[in-house]
């Protein structure tokens, strides 16, 4: 399979990934207490989305991993780092910092490199 087309497949399942993060972090409405309040959240929309997105993007990364090395694909999946990072900027206005800036160009660094290997 074309290289290209691995990484978007990957970058794909890794932006589902980020998102069922940012739905999970939704439907937490409070302290979980014990047992019972992670079945009270886990019957929410947003964690049933959340968990849907998860599997979905779990489907997605199998069919990469069945097309690709996974010393290629596992490192392109860290981009969900990236999204989970710019989703928690922008939708939740949680803080940039100067650490989180460097951590994250890393990680887009490592990215192209591996990206270039395959």
């Amino acid at each position: 399979m074309d290289t290209y087309l691995v990484i978007f497949i990957t970058f794909v399942a890794g932006l589902i990934a980020s998102l069922s993060q940012l739905l999970f972090k939704r439907s937490m409405k409070g302290r979980i207490d014990g047992i019972r309040g992670i079945f009270k959240v886990a019957r929410q929309r947003n964690a049933l989305l959340g968990i849907a997105g998860y599997l979905a993007a779990f489907g997605i990364y199998l069919f990469a991993l069945d097309n690709a090395p996974l010393s290629f694909v596992y490192p392109m999946f860290a981009s969900t780092f990236v999204f989970v990072f710019l989703l928690s900027m922008f939708v939740l206005r949680e803080r940039f910092s100067t650490s989180r800036g460097l951590g994250i160009a890393l990680i887009l660094i490592g990215i192209a490199i591996i990206s270039t290997t395959i």
